[in-house]
């Protein structure tokens, strides 16, 4: 490791520090980032890295239950990860953040990167990135689901959320059929969605959408994008528990 990275790792808080990356920033303390390697947490690791903002990675074991921890809940009182603290927040001071789409903004603004001034191009990335928040990352995160996690035979739930998939792929590849990126420039709204993409096409293949293709293979050759996906791959185990299912996908309130 070098000497700028090493020297944003910082002792863990809620969660234990993996490592640290970006760190491009010479003087600036790193932004904590609460996170797995899901779709979700590597909307946060693209940005940071793309931004060439110093953070370092904090494990939040979703299959073991850390999401739940008091000082976590803290941060991110919904249990979810990502979440990040930025000792240099708004005014100098620390601030705590949740929800990954209300990150992605945090971090455009405080850079003026990938989220543009102009109220026109601002207005073309929040209805994208609000797409994936609200419609992509939902429907794909069911069907994914209900393929692989549910332990029973349900044709029903299944092919509702792949066709819903399939027809959020067709709006992309619309969309993409005029433009090389979703609000016009590269931006938070296509950090948003390359994951969950990606994540996707384990069981919806994109033979059926070459302009989504080609915006695919655009975002894959980009070295932040490559670094960001990469960004804790050794932490997820590729078998799920039984006992991780169940602190997963059997929560109620607390």
């Amino acid at each position: 490791m070098n000497k700028a990275k090493a020297a944003v790792i910082r002792k863990g808080t809620a969660a234990k520090p993996v490592l640290a990356l970006g760190g491009k920033r010479a003087g600036a303390p790193p932004i904590a980032l609460y996170y797995w390697p899901t779709p979700n947490g590597h909307k946060i690791t693209i940005a940071l890295e793309e931004m060439k903002l110093a953070y370092v990675l904090k494990a939040v074991n979703i299959g073991k239950g850390e999401q739940f921890a008091p000082a976590f809940l803290k941060i991110s009182p919904n249990n979810r990860m990502p979440a990040i603290t930025d000792p240099r927040g708004p005014g100098g001071k620390p601030i705590s953040i949740f929800e990954s789409g209300a990150i992605l903004q945090y971090l455009g603004r405080k850079t003026g990167q990938f989220y543009p001034q102009d109220p026109r191009q601002r207005a073309a990335v929040e209805e994208w990135l609000f797409w994936q928040v609200g419609g992509l990352g939902p429907m794909a995160g069911q069907a994914n689901h209900f393929l692989k996690y549910s332990g029973e035979d349900l044709p029903y739930p299944r092919k509702r959320y792949t066709d819903e998939v399939h027809r959020l792929f067709g709006v992309m590849n619309s969309r993409l059929a005029r433009r090389k990126y979703l609000a016009g420039s590269y931006s938070i709204a296509d950090m948003a969605c390359i994951s969950w993409v990606r994540s996707a096409t384990s069981y919806q293949s994109l033979d059926e959408f070459p302009h989504l293709s080609a915006w695919v293979d655009r975002l894959l050759k980009r070295p932040a994008v490559k670094r960001g996906l990469a960004a804790g791959a050794d932490l997820r185990k590729p078998v799920m528990t039984e006992e991780e299912k169940k602190i997963l996908f059997g929560q109620r309130a607390r």
